[in-house]
Parts: structure tokens; sequence; C-alpha cells
């Protein structure tokens, strides 16, 4: 069980999945990342007035190192752009920093699922962490049902974690598009572009979700019914 069998096609559906949203979400950022955004203001200054605009006041933006690593940290109130994003005056990166701006949106207005998503992750982290060893364990001791049964739960953690995040991620998108739509940062005809950006971007939840999914129900097809093969 632990080398060749059909069920590894699952895993192999799914990290193709994830690799070709990976893939898409690329091409699409780097072909509106050439198109210069007629304000010509930068990813940071669209963030900084978005911001200012939301009424979010608590929030700081820095930018960090790497490529497509921005993100929100709603404990420490940090807007953190990386290096593509912060300085281009690009169409696809004005689109990333409103869409991190949509973040700080949901946590000044306490979006439910925001908040659900923040509780499950320590509960996430361990139930990935505990998974796959409680799982050997079991089998190691005469196919424990119980011990893998509790295994497998523990992972399907992750994948609520992952199914939560779907609506946080959608939704932070469609604030982003709806500010620049009415805030005048970006022209009508550069909107769509955005969306176009933010769209391929949330592929990448969807492909995690489905990947996550598929590595589930390899566990549940070989464990989950005391498989003793």
């Amino acid at each position: 069980m632990f080398f060749w069998d059909p069920t590894y096609i699952l895993v192999i559906i799914g990290l193709l999945i994830s690799m070709a949203a990976s893939t898409y979400v690329n091409q699409t950022f780097r072909r509106y990342d050439t198109v210069r955004s007629r304000s010509s203001i930068t990813g940071t200054d669209a963030a900084r007035y978005i911001l200012q605009q939301s009424g979010i006041t608590d929030v700081a933006v820095q930018e960090i190192a790497g490529d497509l690593t921005d993100n929100y940290n709603g404990q420490t109130k940090i807007l953190s752009l990386s290096a593509s994003t912060a300085q281009s005056t690009s169409v696809a990166a004005i689109g990333v920093a409103a869409h991190e701006c949509g973040h700080a949106v949901q946590d000044q207005r306490n979006y439910l699922p925001m908040r659900l998503r923040t509780a499950i992750v320590p509960v996430a982290n361990i139930g990935s962490t505990l998974s796959f060893p409680l799982i050997l364990i079991g089998v190691l001791f005469g196919m424990n049902q119980t011990l893998i049964n509790i295994g497998i739960a523990a992972f399907s953690l992750a994948l609520l974690f992952q199914v939560v995040t779907l609506p946080v991620e959608f939704n932070a998108s469609r604030r982003a598009i709806q500010i620049l739509a009415s805030g005048g940062l970006l022209a009508d005809d550069e909107v769509p572009m955005v969306r176009r950006v933010l769209g391929a971007a949330a592929l990448t939840y969807v492909a995690a979700a489905l990947a996550t999914f598929l590595q589930l129900l390899r566990l549940i097809i070989l464990f989950g019914n005391n498989n003793r093969d």
C-alpha cells in the first residue's frame, strides 16, 4: 500500500490541477503587468488610497520580498505587497493591491467567513500535521481503525479550511473590483483586465481545494473501510 496503487492517480490529478492553475495565474498576471495604468499610481499608492477611502486608519502598508507573495495579516494589521506589486504601476499590480485591501475591509466589517477561517487555522494546522502520523500508527498497530479514522478526520480539517477560504477570497476580489470601478483609480476599460487577473488568482484556491479533496478521497478509499491489503 506504500508503493504504487491505483489511487495515486487521484494525487496526480490534484497536482496537475494545481500546476495548471498556478501557470494560468502567472501567465495572466504577466500579461496585464505589462499594461501600465493611465492613472500611473503604484500598487502601494493604490492600497493606501483604498484604505483611506474605506476609513481604515490602523493598517500599515509595507513592501516585502518575493513575487506574488502579497498578503494581509489581520492580527498585526499589516498589508504586505510583494516587490512585483508595490512599486509597479501596472493594471495587474493595482488589482492585486486592491484585492489585499478587500481583506482589510473584510476585517474591518467583521466578515463572518473571514472570522471563521481565522478560527479554523490553528485547528487545521494541527490536523494536517497529525493526520498522516496517526494513520501510519494505526496501520502499524494492525490496522487500528480508530486511529486511522481520527487521522482521516484530522486531515479533513485541511479541506474544511480550503473550502472556507473560497468565499473569503472571492469576496475580497469582488470588493476590489467594486472599489476600483467606482473610485476612479482605473479607467473603465482597465477594470475588466483586473477582473481577469483576480479571476485567475481565485482559480488557485479552487484548485487547492480540489487537490485536498482528492487526497482525502484517496485516504478514505485506502483506509476508510479497514482495508487490509
